[in-house]
């Protein structure tokens, strides 16, 4: 069961890391993260930054995006140095912290339906492609966690979340081809499974309709995360059977650009709701939900993205308090 009340997906607006840095270890102290600038150009979103924890795969960027190429170039190295950069600043604003602490990466299919294969179409076309893509990645990703740890030795877990925006198109077919004429083939389920167990205990982020919960489930993920606006009637069966599981909601509840806010009981509704839908006694549900903006921030101000985020964690301490108020309150 989690202690994590509030985190954020990821990533942060503006180019300043050092602020982004004080704002998560401020607002969202039980599970405080990495945050991602994807403001600072190429190297900086989200498939770059991935790429370059790649083992022996070096990108670089053409006219239609990422690509695998013979050996790393100016764009990889960029890629590279943001990283080293993200990680000094997390040394000098987190050197005291003891806690767990979360960092996000691009998953792997999300990673193969965007980045290019050297000669032809997207590596998602070429199955044995995927599968070292993905081996080059849960190696690369198992090496940053380890620095992070020589980095913060306090830290008492490492958090590792999986962004698959992409998933629900790489298993529904509808993937385009590089040259945008066509669509990639469907992914077999048992493909997507057997790849996420790669990755060591991982929390998977969607904030796409149509997240495939029983795969996640099936895949033996430790956490979803996702929007709670886009989940449906038809997604509970599944979402009851993960539940029952033990793995952990990360519930996106605020949206991720600027809004008004609302009270923490109206933030927290959604989850109370959820929980009382899907049949879970109230007394569980802050030990197995964690809530969060309903994805990235990048988009937002500075000043509404640190509110958004102590908005989250003013919404989950209430609902440790009294799970029920959320009801009363909204």
């Amino acid at each position: 069961m989690s202690t994590w009340e509030a985190t954020g997906v990821g990533s942060h607006p503006g180019e300043n890391h050092f602020e982004s840095l004080r704002v998560v270890f401020g607002e969202v102290p039980g599970l405080p993260y990495l945050p991602e600038l994807p403001a600072r150009g190429v190297g900086a979103d989200m498939v770059g930054r991935t790429a370059a924890l790649l083992i022996d795969l070096p990108v670089e960027v053409q006219p239609s995006g990422w690509r695998l190429t013979d050996r790393p170039g100016r764009d990889h190295q960029r890629a590279v140095d943001h990283l080293r950069r993200d990680l000094d600043g997390l040394e000098e604003i987190g050197h005291d912290y003891a806690g767990p602490l979360k960092l996000q990466v691009c998953g792997p299919w999300t990673l193969a339906g965007t980045i290019e294969l050297k000669y032809g179409d997207k590596v998602l076309s070429d199955a044995g492609a995927v599968r070292d893509l993905t081996a080059s990645l849960a190696q690369g990703v198992a090496d940053h966690c380890a620095e992070v740890r020589r980095r913060l030795p306090g830290v008492t877990e490492i958090v590792l979340q999986l962004d698959e925006p992409g998933l629900p198109g790489v298993l529904a077919g509808t993937v385009p081809t590089a040259s945008g004429f066509g669509r990639l083939a469907a992914v077999e389920e048992w493909r997507v499974e057997e790849s996420l167990r790669s990755f060591d205990d991982p929390v998977v982020h969607c904030c796409a309709p149509s997240v495939p919960f029983d795969v996640l489930r099936r895949a033996g993920v430790r956490g979803v995360s996702v929007d709670a606006s886009l989940l449906r009637r038809r997604d509970e069966d599944a979402l009851g059977e993960l539940g029952e599981a033990g793995v952990t909601f990360l519930l996106g509840v605020v949206p991720g650009r600027d809004v008004r806010l609302p009270d923490v009981g109206a933030i927290a509704k959604p989850a109370v709701e959820l929980w009382r839908r899907l049949g879970f006694a109230p007394d569980t549900l802050a030990g197995q939900v964690v809530l969060t903006p309903a994805c990235g921030l990048a988009g937002a101000s500075p000043a509404y993205a640190k509110a958004a985020l102590a908005a989250c964690r003013k919404a989950a301490q209430v609902l440790r308090e009294d799970p029920a108020s959320g009801m009363r309150e909204g």
